[in-house]
């Protein structure tokens, strides 16, 4: 069991840009009642690759926070949750121990890893560090997402609970590592594909590498190109 900090926050545009984006996310106290499309006033810009019920609340570890800093410098981004656009923030927890489809009490509400995160390239913008994105994805440290199971109110200081862990020996180190370091690793790609309990759009993902026999080109979502 851990505490969490609940945050939330509005589209607005990055450091040089006049797009919103909805990555900017600060400390509520809540309680905020959850439900199957994230936390009420918690905003997301881009509606196609964000948010939605397989997405609707992301963690990320504040464990990794220490090790940015170590790798990065002191950044004000750092020095507070929120910097990765978390809605949940907690220590204790992460991608080493965390498997896809672990269920956890969240406060009054019930949630269940659904899939890792791909960052993309507005960390690097968000970040002032053109290769933030990339370094993200290289180190595993990406956080999480997850659906809602039961919806309930959850408030800053909450327990997170886990409650049942139905495929134990699939973390989220071992699907990063598949998808990302052995990338073409049949028998893994094939266990992927076949993970009733992951989210669709990453089972579709390993079987077009299976149909393929290639991976896919990373830098529009890691550099913003074309």
């Amino acid at each position: 069991m851990t505490t969490i900090t609940l945050l939330t926050g509005k589209a607005a545009p990055l450091p040089g840009s006049d797009r919103l984006r909805g990555i900017a996310k600060h400390p509520v106290a809540g309680p905020l009642i959850l439900g199957a499309q994230g936390f009420p006033g918690d905003e997301q810009a881009d509606r196609r690759v964000h948010g939605g019920p397989e997405k609707a609340v992301h963690h990320y570890p504040r464990d990794h926070y220490a090790t940015w800093t170590g790798e990065l410098g002191p950044l004000p981004l750092l020095e507070s949750p929120g910097a990765f656009g978390e809605n949940v923030s907690a220590t204790g927890l992460t991608e080493a121990g965390v498997a896809v489809g672990d269920i956890f009490r969240l406060g009054g509400a019930l949630v269940q890893v659904s899939q890792g995160r791909q960052p993309c390239w507005k960390l690097s913008q968000r970040f002032g560090v053109p290769d933030m994105a990339r370094r993200v994805q290289d180190t595993g440290r990406t956080g999480w997402y997850y659906r809602v199971l039961e919806p309930g109110p959850v408030a800053s200081g909450d327990a997170l609970v886990l409650i049942d862990r139905p495929a134990a020996d699939w973390t989220l180190q071992r699907l990063w590592h598949a998808l990302y370091i052995s990338r073409l690793d049949r028998a893994e790609l094939q266990a992927i594909a076949a993970l009733d309990i992951l989210a669709e759009g990453w089972r579709r993902h390993a079987q077009r590498r299976l149909d393929s026999g290639r991976v896919e080109d990373w830098s529009p979502r890691l550099d913003g190109t074309p």
